[in-house]
């Protein structure tokens, strides 16, 4: 169940934003639209977390996790899931999958919403969507509810390339080919869904080359602000 997210009348956030390094001024714009829109209602805090495959965002989202408390929802954690399951939904996934195409936003949204509904929590890390504009609408009518803050790791083409080869997961979509294909895929749809947040002020563009450490460095001061104003 969903619970009420409540907020101090007061905005607990240093008057320099610069201690925030490029990003202080878009976070500071954050947190006053985060009280406006959800002081008084009742509604999920939700992040997207958006990169093209190997560009670190499981990674990275274990660290929020790990600190932040957030509850992490990898979207296509839950569609390998669905295709071990063996069922109908599952089989239209791997099909869609090897074609290097976007599974259908209901199959994707239904897993989410079912995940998001039985889970004793109010913040959402969700990881891998939306990947197109249709995902981004039908998500934001069926769930009713936009993201607070939209995360993109934005990454060079051969760096993912080598990362998610040199994972070597077994998984069905970790081939030259393939991985080749899902980068065309992401660029040519997901981009519109990057340029959208980034115009209604929610994007917080993350270099995604460089340690671990590096890159968290980077993510932290965001989800800090909304710790100090919960």
């Amino acid at each position: 169940m969903w619970r009420r997210v409540a907020l101090h009348s007061q905005l607990m956030l240093s008057s320099k934003p610069s201690i925030f390094n490029n990003q202080g001024a878009c976070i500071f714009k954050f947190c006053e639209t985060f009280k406006t829109e959800i002081a008084t209602k009742e509604k999920p805090f939700i992040t997207f977390v958006l990169g093209g495959p190997g560009s670190g965002k499981g990674t990275q989202c274990a660290r929020i996790v790990e600190t932040f408390g957030l509850t992490h929802l990898s979207a296509g954690d839950l569609l390998r899931r669905e295709i071990a399951s063996n069922s109908a939904d599952g089989s239209t996934i791997l099909s869609t999958i090897k074609e290097g195409k976007i599974v259908p936003s209901e199959i994707t949204i239904k897993l989410l919403q079912k995940e998001m509904e039985t889970c004793d929590s109010s913040k959402f890390l969700i990881d891998g969507f939306p990947r197109c504009e249709e995902n981004r609408i039908a998500f934001e009518q069926i769930i009713g509810a936009e993201p607070n803050i939209v995360l993109f790791f934005d990454c060079p083409e051969e760096e993912m390339v080598k990362r998610v080869l040199n994972r070597n997961q077994g998984r069905v979509d970790d081939n030259i080919d393939t991985i080749k294909k899902r980068l065309k895929v992401f660029e040519a749809l997901n981009r519109p869904v990057i340029n959208y947040y980034s115009d209604k002020g929610k994007l917080y563009k993350i270099n995604a080359v460089g340690t671990e450490d590096e890159i968290f460095k980077q993510v932290h001061p965001i989800f800090a602000v909304y710790e100090a104003i919960k």
